[in-house]
C-alpha cells in the first residue's frame, strides 16, 4: 500500500503528507485495529487521572505525530494527501512535529482552489474536539498569512475516551 508506511511495512497513520490509500475499505480496517491497539496500550500502561485510557500513554507522548494522526484518522476526519511530486491532492488535516519535543502541529491543508482555507477553522475545531476527548490539549492559533493551526500536547488531566467517531 502506498499510504504513509515506514520501516518494515508496519502500520503508519495518515499524517496528510503522503498519497491517499489505494483501498479505502482495507485502510479503515487497518486503522480500526491500530486504534484498538492504542486503547489497549492505554489500558495496560496508563495510570493518569480519569482512568487508565483517559490520557496518552508513554508510547504516544514519545511519538505525538503518529499518535495524533491515528486518533484523527480513527475518528473519520479526512487527512490531506499529496501526489508523488508533493502537490496537495486532498483537503484535510496534516500533522507535523511541533517546535517542542512531545508536541505536534495540526493544520488544515488542501490543493489550490479546494476551499481548504475557508474550511480550516471548522476542520481544526473538529480535530481539537476529538483530540481533547483523547487526552490531548489542542490550542488554536493564527499563524503567518492568517492561517490557523492547532498546537497539540498531552493534557495533564484528560477526559475519558469516548470512541473514534466522537
Amino acid at each position: 500500500m502506498a499510504h504513509e508506511r515506514a520501516g518494515q511495512g508496519g502500520f503508519t497513520p495518515a499524517t496528510g503528507h503522503a498519497p491517499g490509500p489505494a483501498d479505502a475499505g482495507a485502510r479503515r480496517a487497518e486503522v480500526a485495529v491500530a486504534y484498538d491497539g492504542l486503547l489497549q496500550i492505554r489500558r495496560l500502561t496508563g495510570s493518569g487521572p480519569g482512568g487508565a485510557a483517559a490520557t496518552p500513554a508513554a508510547w504516544e507522548r514519545s511519538r505525538p505525530v503518529r499518535a495524533v494522526a491515528l486518533v484523527l484518522e480513527a475518528a473519520g476526519l479526512p487527512p490531506s494527501a499529496v501526489d508523488a511530486r508533493g502537490a496537495r491532492t486532498a483537503a484535510g488535516y496534516a500533522v507535523r512535529d511541533g517546535k517542542r519535543p512531545g508536541t505536534a502541529v495540526v493544520e488544515w491543508l488542501g490543493p489550490a482552489g479546494s476551499g481548504a482555507a475557508l474550511g480550516e477553522e471548522d476542520g481544526l475545531r473538529r480535530c481539537a474536539g476529538v483530540l481533547e476527548r483523547h487526552g490531548w490539549e489542542a490550542l488554536l492559533y493564527r499563524g503567518p498569512r492568517r492561517r490557523r493551526h492547532l498546537e497539540v500536547e498531552p493534557a495533564d488531566a484528560g477526559p475519558a475516551v469516548r470512541g473514534p467517531a466522537s
